[in-house]
């Protein structure tokens, strides 16, 4: 993403990488622009100074400036989109977020035109190859998760995430919406977590939880604007079948959802129930980063018809849609093909394009479609 944002800020006056708290966006953005004066507005002399001097804080950084955590400071894009105006230089400001709901509406209304969106998730796999870092195995990424700052110092999964929790998920949800009863939307996030690669039912978890069906619908819209959890959308393309049409939920990061789950080392995982959400989980938000991390939209479905046939993943690319099926086993077997048999069956012309991604090692190359190891995942886009 370095080369992508150096491209951009030639192009665009503001540029901004948003995503999920500890993400590593400000590493990212300091390692890209050294130069550049940097700003957190989650200090609270920073975040004063904007918000009750707003055109004297922005006069303080002639020359731009890295702008950390914006979105605590709303007022401030109106300003930043006088002063880019009247300095028209690409590249002046720019800016981090982890708060997509407050930064989208913002960033599109206020800076429409003159603003480039980036997202940054936690590290990939590809990241971690790359780094030369050693990963023991399929569970031992299910249960670390991918946070940068794990790894980096060496911190054990179920503290941090613990801490992450009610460090950042708590605090940022009070910024978008004040939620009276912390202790209801805790054992929510609990809740989605135990249904994580299922088809969401709104009503189910409201009443599961406590709480209506519209509280239910705006809390998921709180998790989805922290980058907690995302929706996995039904492809509708029409093969003459009465198809699905509600959503899958998972989360962004397979180490918090274990965390959620209560889950406390990765043994644990071989045989818990909810193994094969968790590598969905997995396997989808890589192939999130595989295109967020080049700058590029991921466009990502899944396929389902009333009579229960379902593709796990569908990659639209182009005018091209492939097929894919994630299955957690290590060992391959005729079962892994089902999905792709009945998909060829009634989409003649993605016969030879499908995946299975498994939690083994091997790659081959079989008449049904291709197996890819979870640690090669990025060979479904080359």
């Amino acid at each position: 993403m370095h080369s992508k944002i150096i491209e951009l800020a030639k192009k665009y006056p503001v540029v901004s990488i948003i995503g999920p708290r500890q993400s590593g966006k400000t590493t990212l953005v300091k390692y890209s622009f050294p130069e550049k004066n940097y700003v957190s507005l989650e200090d609270p002399d920073n975040r004063e100074f904007a918000q009750t001097d707003p055109r004297g804080f922005l006069a303080a950084y002639p020359e731009g400036a890295i702008l950390d955590e914006v979105q605590r400071t709303p007022d401030l894009f109106s300003y930043i989109q006088t002063t880019v105006d009247e300095n028209n230089q690409p590249g002046f400001f720019i800016l981090t977020g982890s708060n997509n709901y407050l930064l989208q509406e913002n960033l599109s209304q206020t800076l429409a035109g003159r603003v480039a969106i980036l997202t940054l998730l936690p590290l990939s796999m590809e990241e971690l190859t790359a780094a030369e870092y050693e990963i023991d195995s399929l569970e031992d990424i299910l249960f670390t998760g991918l946070y940068p700052r794990i790894f980096d110092q060496h911190i054990e999964p179920e503290n941090w995430y613990s801490n992450y929790i009610q460090t950042y998920i708590e605090r940022d949800v009070r910024l978008i919406k004040n939620i009276s009863d912390l202790s209801t939307f805790q054992r929510f996030v609990k809740l989605c977590a135990g249904r994580i690669g299922q088809i969401i039912n709104l009503s189910s978890l409201g009443n599961d939880c406590g709480i209506t069906h519209n509280t239910a619908k705006a809390w998921i819209s709180i998790l989805e604007a922290s980058f907690v959890v995302f929706l996995l959308q039904p492809h509708y393309k029409n093969f003459s079948k009465r198809l699905v049409k509600q959503p899958k939920l998972y989360f962004y990061d397979p180490g918090l959802a274990s965390s959620l789950l209560g889950i406390e080392n990765k043994l644990q995982l071989n045989t818990h129930y909810l193994k094969g959400g968790l590598f969905e989980t997995f396997v989808l938000s890589e192939l999130h980063k595989y295109r967020f991390n080049r700058g590029l939209k991921p466009h990502l479905y899944f396929w389902r018809d009333n009579q229960g046939n379902e593709i796990d993943c569908v990659l639209e690319v182009g005018d091209r849609l492939i097929p894919l099926e994630i299955k957690a086993g290590k060992t391959i077997n005729k079962d892994f093909f089902k999905g792709l048999l009945y998909w060829q069956k009634i989409a003649t012309e993605e016969r030879k394009q499908g995946f299975v991604i498994y939690g083994g090692n091997s790659i081959q190359k079989r008449e049904q479609g291709q197996v890819l190891s979870w640690q090669h995942l990025g060979k479904v886009y080359e």
